[in-house]
């Protein structure tokens, strides 16, 4: 198939490339000449403009935008203008399902075709394939496939569910029709919501281990603050690089996440290169908004996501009131932390 790829980054640049290798023609579109230059090394034809993508793309068009969620209304009112009817539109990014409604209407009224795709792979994708989590009408997810299967990891005999015979689908392939406009970016979005919660307990584990010598060091002794009882039993030196190494090997909780955290302790053993100010781009949030909604509790998720607040310092006044409450009522002096 012919597409258009808008957006160049991480992401955008790996689903282009594993297009091209997949024979696909693409028209590569990004702000940034660089990466349209690089796509073109690749194999791509480069448009330094919308209407030149546009131009490009033969009829029925199908563009993929693979822009920050912030950027897809603008990019889309960009683009409608310039398409035809029975043009598409796929959404890549992590846009908030509620919009997709919206932009699916938008789209409908000047007769253009719109997919809501939740996209996860990060920058492995290009080379493992990426899990794609689709929204939108059955007649033009089917047409899609083509571009869907190409992207997928495909099907892997290891993964495999015990007990089950070959049968359910696409899903095996690595992307899966979740349903109408919105499903796509509903199912990613409780997927990077439980990312927070999984990413919060390695690293809340790891912690553990990584003070398991607290026992070693020597504490100041005040008023204030309560002793270490049985420092003889937290006495041990962890090499995390190895537990997590051993824990990738047979052990229950091993993941892609734990491959990704022996590849970081390799680079920097004691991750000197990081501030540990953790973002959030929105997922988390809408995931505890729709449990909310739902009644659905979701204690761990919630937990993860204040936790990504608290690493950016906006606990910091609170902390503060905290120790300003406790002068206050017990004339109790703020202790530095060692």
């Amino acid at each position: 198939m012919e597409i258009g790829v808008m957006g160049l980054g991480r992401m955008g640049a790996g689903i282009a490339a594993r297009l091209l290798r997949a024979g696909h023609a693409c028209v590569v579109h990004d702000t940034d000449v660089p990466a349209i230059d690089r796509m073109v090394e690749r194999g791509a034809q480069g448009a330094f403009s919308l209407d030149k993508m546009v131009a490009a793309l033969a009829r029925p068009r199908v563009i993929w935008l693979m822009v920050p969620a912030a950027g897809v209304d603008a990019s889309l009112s960009a683009l409608l203008p310039l398409l035809s009817r029975d043009d598409t539109v796929i959404d890549g990014g992590n846009s908030y399902y509620r919009d997709d409604l919206r932009r699916a209407e938008q789209s409908r009224a000047v007769g253009v075709r719109y997919v809501d795709v939740g996209t996860s792979g990060g920058v492995a994708g290009d080379e493992l394939g990426y899990c794609l989590m689709i929204g939108g009408e059955t007649d033009t997810v089917r047409r899609l496939e083509p571009i869907f299967t190409s992207l997928a990891p495909g099907v892997f005999k290891g993964y495999a569910t015990a007990g089950t015979s070959q049968g359910h689908g696409t899903a095996e392939q690595g992307y899966l029709h979740c349903g109408p406009h919105g499903a796509g970016h509903f199912v990613k979005m409780v997927h990077n919501g439980i990312e927070y919660g999984i990413m919060a307990a390695y690293a809340e584990g790891m912690n553990i281990l990584h003070n398991a010598n607290a026992g070693e060091r020597r504490r100041g002794t005040d008023a204030e603050t309560a002793p270490m009882r049985g420092p003889e039993f937290y006495q041990y030196e962890m090499d995390l690089l190895k537990i997590a190494e051993v824990w990738r090997r047979g052990s229950v909780i091993s993941s892609r996440l734990l491959d990704l955290i022996a590849v970081a302790l390799t680079a920097d053993p004691v991750l000197e290169g990081f501030g540990g100010v953790v973002a959030d781009s929105g997922e988390g949030r809408w995931t505890i908004q729709a449990a909310i909604d739902e009644s659905v509790p979701t204690p761990v998720l919630s937990a993860a996501l204040y936790s990504r607040f608290s690493s950016r310092g906006e606990s910091d006044f609170a902390n503060r009131l905290l120790s300003a409450m406790r002068k206050e009522f017990g004339g109790h002096v703020e202790v530095a932390a060692t």
